[in-house]
């Protein structure tokens, strides 16, 4: 039996060299107003086992969530989950009302106040529909941004996920407590 496609995001956190191509990418894509982002870069400390801490950085957009909490409360059905796994947003049905940016644990959405609704990340959806990559991953000079359809097992994705299991890497996904079943995943070495 053939899955439908489901589009992830893998960050490779241990690339991350906090460069912002992809945030640069992601606005000039998408005209996005200043002060807002559809993808940001977020500085983190752990606790080293040598060194009193290890600094890295955490890429953060839409989890593109299985039980997304922004599709629930949208009162028109503009927030909506597609097949193949992207929550996306219809600019057409949006009446702003903001229940969606309340709602999102992961704080990945704004009010576009030029055009009146809520946007996010869509992980470039016109573009993947033409065969390419979203522009943040296209952009990311490290390769931290891996993309693509985690139920295909020759994809990109799949392959990396399946290795980073192979070595033992960390591999995570943010707030899995709430719920959500995000579909960003974190891995690191």
């Amino acid at each position: 039996m053939i899955k439908n496609k489901k589009y992830v995001m893998v960050y490779a956190i241990d690339r991350c060299v906090d460069c912002k191509a992809c945030m640069v990418a992601c606005k000039a894509q998408w005209q996005v107003p200043e002060n807002h982002f559809r993808t940001h870069i977020d500085e983190k400390y752990s606790p080293g086992k040598y060194a009193p801490n290890r600094k890295y950085f955490l890429p953060s957009q839409c989890n593109h969530c299985d039980e997304a909490p922004c599709v629930s409360v949208c009162p028109t059905k503009a927030s909506h989950k597609r097949e193949d796994g992207i929550v996306y947003v219809d600019r057409d049905i949006c009446i702003g009302c903001k229940y969606c940016i309340v709602s999102c644990p992961y704080d990945a959405r704004f009010f576009n106040e030029e055009v009146g609704v809520a946007e996010k990340c869509t992980f470039c959806l016109p573009w993947i529909q033409q065969g390419h990559q979203p522009a943040c991953a296209t952009t990311c000079l490290s390769n931290t941004r891996i993309f693509g359809d985690i139920n295909d097992p020759n994809s990109e994705v799949s392959k990396f996920l399946a290795e980073a299991k192979r070595n033992k890497s960390k591999i995570w996904k943010l707030r899995e407590d709430l719920g959500t079943e995000p579909n960003i995943y974190y891995v690191q070495s």
